[in-house]
């Protein structure tokens, strides 16, 4: 359950300043969101997915809707909102990676009980629920409860970065962040775990509540901490492009892992991987890998792991 959006891309030889016009390239489009994009990344990697959500009754959100059915999403569950448009991000990339982005919600922002229950409806005992902060707390609190309720594992990736109540955090069953997020989330209630170690940070999120704490750290792997203590999964080597979609990718394959019954350790390696192939092409979903891509660029001591 999460956000669909799209995404209007511009670039540009600089960032523009304030009161500044910069005149850039063609304007391109391609789906998005967060929700979207994990549901695509573990879609995939060979995952069962259905997608619940909202998009505006316009051509942005059939055209969302579309790809999700493309891509082997079970779109039944998106609601089309006559009162909202579809969400946007505006997003401006200058020649040297560095962008800036602007988010206009529009559907995704009036996510509420009405789409929990549909989410809850396809909801079984082992399921995985997968969510993102780009939709309202108070429906990722509601859908919490009530997933917990009927068996079903939470897994939350807390970005964009926010603060979160302990009453929440400690239902979920898998915490996403990476190091900013993590931040966001330790600075209020461990202050001095924002200054450690991503293997502190990881411990101390963990002592939040959530089963599980995995903190990504690009290209330098990721840190998990569980009941049995704080583990380091090494990183993937690859020539990186594009890290854009990179967290998308990571949180698609940990979903498809664990729904599939691999041990922590792996589902994280299997995302460490996915995360890592993800950054060989341009584009966020366009670079989305497959069981395929992993087996060509890593072999299949990590594509087997679900084979």
């Amino acid at each position: 359950m999460g956000s669909l959006n799209q995404d209007l891309v511009i670039a540009v030889p600089r960032l523009p300043l304030p009161g500044d016009t910069v005149m850039g390239e063609r304007l391109e489009n391609f789906p998005g969101g967060k929700g979207a994009n994990q549901a695509v990344a573990a879609a995939r990697l060979g995952g069962q997915v259905a997608m619940v959500g909202r998009v505006g009754d316009d051509s942005f959100g059939k055209g969302l809707i579309n790809n999700l059915d493309v891509n082997g999403v079970d779109s039944s569950g998106i609601a089309v909102d006559p009162n909202q448009p579809t969400g946007a991000a505006l997003i401006v990339v200058e020649d040297g990676g560095q962008n800036i982005i602007a988010v206009a919600p529009g559907a995704n922002a009036k996510i509420d009980a009405r789409d929990v229950q549909r989410a809850m409806e396809r909801l079984r005992p082992d399921d995985v629920l997968v969510m993102q902060l780009e939709i309202p707390v108070a429906a990722i609190e509601l859908a919490t409860s009530v997933a917990r309720r009927a068996g079903a594992r939470v897994l939350l990736n807390a970005a964009p970065p926010q603060q979160l109540e302990i009453s929440l955090l400690g239902q979920l069953h898998v915490l996403v962040v990476n190091e900013r997020e993590a931040q966001a989330l330790t600075d209020r209630q461990s202050p001095q775990a924002a200054l450690g170690a991503p293997e502190v940070t990881a411990a101390a999120l963990r002592a939040l509540g959530p089963g599980i704490a995995i903190v990504t750290l690009g290209p330098a792997g990721s840190v998990f901490s569980d009941q049995s203590g704080v583990h380091r999964v090494e990183p993937f080597a690859v020539r990186s492009v594009d890290s854009t979609g990179a967290g998308d990718a990571f949180m698609g394959a940990l979903a498809v892992g664990l729904a599939g019954g691999l041990p922590t350790e792996a589902a994280v390696r299997f995302a460490n991987a996915a995360g890592a192939a993800s950054t060989t092409k341009l584009g966020a979903q366009a670079a989305l890998p497959t069981l395929d891509d992993l087996r060509r660029i890593f072999g299949r001591d990590v594509a087997s792991l679900l084979s």
